[in-house]
């Protein structure tokens, strides 16, 4: 991790949903609120998420570091990198991590309400990622 330059603290692993991606990544609370909670998440290289949807929350992704991805479906995936945001709406199957050769954070900002969870579906199909 050497040549990633992180100003956000990368946290401890994600134990709680490691079955839901493909390496590991790494999480930092960095504030939480009645409303609102945001987070650093941080993917080592290869690690992705799997398609999922967060049921009555918007998402909201911002780079802070490296280069990744980011995928709604049926719409292009878009590269993030630093300064890169992304808004995922509510009830929107999406995925997103890091790049195949290198590190990634981004802050996630999420609404906290009632109703509101995260469906996790199948891994993302890895040819489609290789050719990304």
């Amino acid at each position: 991790m050497s040549e990633f330059e992180q100003i956000l603290p990368i946290g401890e692993p994600n134990d709680t949903y490691a079955a839901y991606f493909t390496g590991r990544c790494f999480v930092a609370p960095l504030a939480s609120g009645n409303d609102v909670n945001m987070m650093n998440v941080t993917f080592e290289p290869g690690c992705i998420n799997y398609w999922h949807i967060h049921h009555e929350v918007e998402q909201y992704l911002l780079c802070t570091a490296g280069e990744g991805w980011c995928e709604i479906e049926g719409q292009p995936p878009v590269k993030m990198t630093p300064g890169t945001a992304v808004v995922v709406p509510e009830g929107t199957r999406h995925w997103h991590g890091a790049a195949q050769d290198g590190w990634f954070s981004h802050v996630a900002l999420m609404a906290v309400k009632d109703g509101m969870g995260t469906e996790w579906l199948e891994p993302v199909d890895d040819e489609h990622y290789r050719s990304l």
